[in-house]
């Protein structure tokens, strides 16, 4: 079996939906959205179409070519002007995973120095293992659509050949409800 976890893009639009139902429910109305490229591009412009915010875009690099992490988070792209854009702001903060946390860590740190109002973090997967870093005491809600093992997570932007992405996610699915039962 192959112990990747494979994602479709109508999983991670489902699994958006339903976390802007959470956001809503839960009173958090953000100002802006802030994504962390390039994981999280795709799930931030799915929840505009939930919570019609403006999207900035951050990059973020921590992983190496050998999808090996780096010694440290570095910013690649950052907001311009972003004193005016985030000072006083409520932020949410999206990626597609919850790996680590150093770079979600890392990108809570950077959007605090700007002073915003508050600050909420979303992700379609937190991988239940040990983080190598805490968010910081400020950030106190925490939007997760799915809590999974610590495994390799195959998302469909990242597919060369979509086709085949689909035919393991099918593969992927059978093979779980025969482990279920």
């Amino acid at each position: 079996m192959d112990t990747k976890i494979y994602v479709t893009y109508n999983d991670i639009h489902r699994a958006v939906k339903r976390l802007a139902g959470e956001v809503t429910a839960s009173s958090f109305d953000p100002d802006v959205i802030v994504a962390i490229g390039s994981g999280g591009f795709i799930p931030a412009r799915i929840l505009k179409t939930f919570i019609n915010r403006p999207i900035f875009a951050v990059g973020i690099s921590y992983y190496g070519i050998d999808n090996k992490p780096t010694g440290s988070p570095q910013k690649i792209q950052w907001i311009d002007e972003v004193q005016q854009k985030l000072s006083g702001k409520k932020i949410l903060l999206i990626d597609e995973v919850d790996d680590t946390r150093v770079t979600l860590s890392y990108c809570l740190e950077e959007l605090i120095s700007h002073e915003p109002d508050e600050i909420a973090v979303l992700v379609i997967h937190n991988k239940q293992k040990q983080k190598g870093a805490s968010f910081p005491r400020e950030i106190k809600r925490y939007f997760a659509a799915f809590d999974v093992e610590d495994r390799w997570i195959k998302y469909p932007w990242d597919a060369q050949d979509i086709s085949e992405h689909d035919v393991y996610t099918k593969q992927s699915v059978t093979q779980a409800e025969k482990e279920v039962q």
